[in-house]
């Protein structure tokens, strides 16, 4: 046995061996193959990543019909605040892993859409898994911004259209510059965009895609982080040595090295050696190594693709440009540059092969597959977590405010806008929108001359209108503009100055029943006239109101009577009140003839109240009426039994009316509340029309102050009910604090557009108060000439303060300018006004007297007892 064990050892010895050496030239036999047939291997590796691919291209892309898209639209309030905004991109990071465990890391993303195509300045939208909308449709923004869920889009094809990647460049692990809230982080890319042009197919769209990198990847980042911080520390360590070597060498080959060896006493060959200490690597610290990959809170992996396009060419390779340089605002030490590589003039990018299929891929499917360097954290992306704030500047689009086209009756003109690219274009508001306007600004700043524009605009339209000027400025100004002949037809001129060597006036009683008006309302607008002027109310004239309105009573049962014998001419007009109350004649034969009339507690007043009342107690009531008579013009304007003034029917007949009372005087005041009140009284009239069947009608109130310092009232309640009946009020005037309080209360509530040009600081807060001084008080004082800030309703949105330029009409309607018309303009508005001579008229008012008191002796009842009253005459 002892002698065996030796062999079997040496034996067992050999078998090891040999089965190692066997082990040994099997690969070696191996490598061999794999050399000589190393395209089999490249095969197969190929055909299994490419199946690999295959698949998980397909699971992404199942992956990606189930995704949602949410739309966020911010107010003109919104003021994140860094941790608002850091919390939204806390949820988009923690949205992008809701999807089902197979689907592929590339699909597990949220994108922000920034998308400009004319619509919208700058459209916010967030599109992401399904499962992530119930997370993202809950904001920590609170009710400045709106959460609405979006359809997708369909673009129609471009003839131009250019792509770009950006990729971060610099220092991997530092960190975008920190851009400030104020100004927008945005205002760059909505400068960039702001020169869009829709009907040249304009389109710039920006793409933010975030993904939650997985702890591994984040670690083999570290890893090579680390790796590259050490061989860099390791190379300059070395580098050092080999300059110190260098340094000592040259110092021992130097001239004054070796007379030194030579004078020194005792040279020696270990001396003549200088010894060098080599530098020692120094030592990596991970947290300046790392930078803003040292922890792991936050990290997450962006993909930034950029889409322009256009119709035109150029312009989509100009606006690539501009986001480019946009992007340059968010660059430090590390910064966005576009992914490619240029070869001259010419670079190869996403728009080429064979990036661009991999590009359209991901555009279209919304895949994430960004590069390497791509790693932020959520402080880096603040600017882009979020729509639009307050701070940001946005142009007004087409889309925003529609361009005004002349003769279109749907558009009301308001001015001339400047966009960011220099172009000027007029803008308007829908006019079924513009219910109210307010213009504020100091003399000769252009609000009238904008009004003036709007009008005319709004005549050539076929809208029917009224301009109310107390000083009679606007109509010469106007005349040259309307001077159209198919506008003659339907302009009707009152004008009440009495200018010239033979002037002519229209007419209009107040009283007049030929057209079918309600008694009670016309008794009401003439008393509330009066009262409105006089100040009286039912506490400090109640006597005056009540004679007043038993008199109107009488005449207005006078002329219904009148009417319906077919003899309206025989009307009796508002200077009869001094005949009834003064000469007992014609009172008892007025009261005899209308006894019919009249209800029982009206003829218990005059037979009971009024013979009691003292001689003095009618001068309150006929004084006014006395200064009317007194002004030759308005004797004959509202002296004329039957009157061609008629409101109403200038409604529902789209005339366009120029009313220019005399000046501002107690009668002109007077005879302007009789204006203001009969129109209140017309608009509220139409309620026997069917809303769908009211023809819409703008008054135009210049000067604003003369008209509200006769009927204030009046006027507060034309801006607060006039809307109901399709009547669209526009006032201007210089100063809103000399309004009374109800007429500025009233406007300022329900200006659906406001607008004030430069003036006095004090002026303007007033109106820059309602913007919540955004523009200052200080900026709009400094306004050009002409120059107007203005806040407008369009499709229920509140679009402005903007800025615009006030329409001159020289410039705008120069084109529609007949000035060799105007004087048949003038006789047509004569005519239209029924306008006769002023002594023709003035003859006709003396002698109405006496045929109204004919009518009431012909028209008495046959035994007609008369009424008793005490006091048979009083003398005025």
């Amino acid at each position: 046995m002892d002698s065996a064990a030796p062999h079997v050892t040496h034996h067992a010895d050999e078998t090891a061996a040999s089965q190692a050496l066997s082990l040994l030239t099997d690969l070696v036999d191996a490598a061999d193959w794999l050399n000589d047939h190393w395209y089999l291997l490249a095969l197969a590796i190929a055909v299994t990543w490419g199946a690999g691919e295959i698949v998980v291209r397909r699971l992404a892309a199942r992956a990606s019909t189930e995704r949602m898209a949410l739309e966020l639209v911010s107010n003109r309030h919104f003021a994140p605040s860094l941790e608002e905004i850091f919390r939204r991109g806390v949820q988009l990071a923690r949205a992008s892993t809701a999807m089902p465990w197979w689907a592929p890391r590339r699909a597990k993303t949220v994108q922000i859409r920034l998308r400009a195509d004319g619509s919208h300045p700058l459209r916010y939208r967030i599109e992401g898994p399904a499962g992530g909308e119930r997370l993202l449709s809950i904001t920590p923004f609170g009710p400045d911004v709106t959460v609405n869920k979006a359809r997708s889009i369909v673009d129609e094809p471009r003839q131009h259209t250019v792509r770009a990647e950006f990729i971060l460049r610099g220092k991997p692990t530092a960190p975008l510059r920190e851009v400030p809230l104020n100004p927008d982080p945005l205002q760059p890319l909505v400068d960039a965009v702001s020169d869009l042009r829709a009907e040249l197919g304009d389109l710039a769209e920006i793409r933010l895609d975030i993904q939650r990198a997985p702890k591994w990847a984040l670690r083999a980042r570290r890893l090579q982080l680390m790796s590259a911080a050490r061989r860099s520390e390791r190379r300059e360590a070395q580098r050092a040595a080999r300059w110190l070597r260098q340094d000592a060498s040259g110092i021992e080959d130097s001239l004054g090295w070796q007379l030194q060896q030579m004078l020194s006493e005792k040279p020696s060959s270990g001396a003549s050696r200088r010894l060098v200490m080599p530098p020692v690597p120094r030592r990596v610290e991970p947290a300046e190594a790392l930078g803003k990959f040292a922890d792991d809170d936050h990290l997450v992996r962006v993909q930034l693709l950029v889409m322009c396009a256009s119709n035109t060419e150029g312009r989509a390779q100009a606006r690539l440009a501009q986001l480019q340089a946009a992007f340059d605002v968010f660059g430090g030490r590390s910064r966005w540059a576009m992914r490619g590589w240029r070869l001259g003039p010419w670079r190869v990018g996403a728009d080429h092969w064979p990036t661009r299929h991999g590009f359209e891929r991901r555009w279209n499917l919304g895949h994430c597959q960004p590069p390497r360097p791509n790693w932020v954290r959520l402080e880096e992306l603040t600017g882009l977590l979020k729509p639009p704030t307050t701070h940001c500047r946005l142009p007004v689009l087409a889309g925003d405010l529609p361009t005004f086209e002349f003769g279109d009756p749907e558009l009301l003109l308001q001015g001339i806008y400047r966009a960011p690219d220099g172009r000027e274009r007029l803008v308007a508001t829908y006019a079924e929108e513009t219910l109210f306007e307010v213009g504020v600004g100091k003399a000769g700043g252009g609000k009238t001359e904008r009004a003036l524009a709007q009008a005319i605009g709004w005549a050539h339209a076929g809208g029917g209108l009224m301009f109310l000027d107390p000083h009679r400025d606007s109509w010469p100004r106007a005349t040259t503009f309307l001077a159209h002949e198919t506008l003659m037809q339907r302009i009707a001129l009152v004008d009440l100055n009495g200018l010239g060597p033979s002037p002519r006036v229209s007419s209009w009683n107040p009283l007049g029943m030929q057209q079918g008006q309600a008694a009670h309302e016309v008794i009401e607008a003439i008393t509330d006239a009066y009262a409105s002027v006089l100040g009286w109310d039912d506490v400090t004239a109640p006597r005056a109101i009540t004679i007043l309105t038993a008199a109107l009573a009488v005449l207005a049962a006078i002329n219904e009577a009148a009417c319906e014998a077919g003899r309206p001419e025989d009307q009796s007009t508002i200077f009869h009140v001094r005949a009834l109350l003064s000469d007992a004649t014609f009172r008892r034969s007025a009261l005899a003839a209308v006894a019919d009339r009249l209800d029982e507690e009206t003829r218990a007043w005059w037979q009971v109240v009024f013979p009691s009342l003292p001689p003095d107690a009618f001068a309150v009531v006929l004084n006014p009426i006395a200064r009317l008579a007194a002004n030759p013009v308005t004797r004959a304007f509202l002296g004329q039994p039957i009157g061609v003034y008629n409101i109403r029917a200038a409604m529902d007949s789209r005339m366009i009316v120029w009313v220019c009372p005399g000046g501002n005087g107690p009668t002109d005041r007077l005879l302007t509340a009789l204006l203001a009140r009969d129109l209140l009284r017309a608009v509220r009239s139409r309620r026997d029309t069917p809303e769908d069947q009211r023809v819409p009608f703008r008054p135009y109130f210049d000067e604003l102050i003369s008209l509200t310092g006769a009927a204030p009232e009046t006027i507060a309640a034309m801006f607060e009910d006039f809307r109901k009946y399709q009547c669209q009020v526009h006032g201007m005037t210089q100063l809103l604090a000399r309004l009374p309080a109800a007429v500025r209360l009233s406007l300022v509530q329900n200006a659906s557009t406001l607008a004030t040009t430069a003036g006095s600081r004090s002026a303007i807060a007033p109106i820059t108060a309602e913007w919540g001084d955004n523009p200052s008080p200080d900026r709009v004082a400094t306004m050009e000439r002409f120059e107007h800030y203005i806040s407008m309703n369009v499709r229920g949105n509140r679009v402005g303060p903007v800025q615009l330029r006030g329409p001159h009409l020289d410039a705008v309607f120069a084109v529609h300018a007949r000035p060799r018309q105007v004087d048949a303009l003038e006789r047509a508005a004569h005519a239209n006004a029924g306008a006769l001579p002023l002594d023709q008229l003035t003859a006709r008012a003396a002698g109405q007297l006496g045929r109204v008191a004919t009518f009431l002796a012909e028209h008495a009842p046959a035994g007609t007892i008369p009424v008793p009253l005490s006091k048979e005459v009083y003398e005025k």
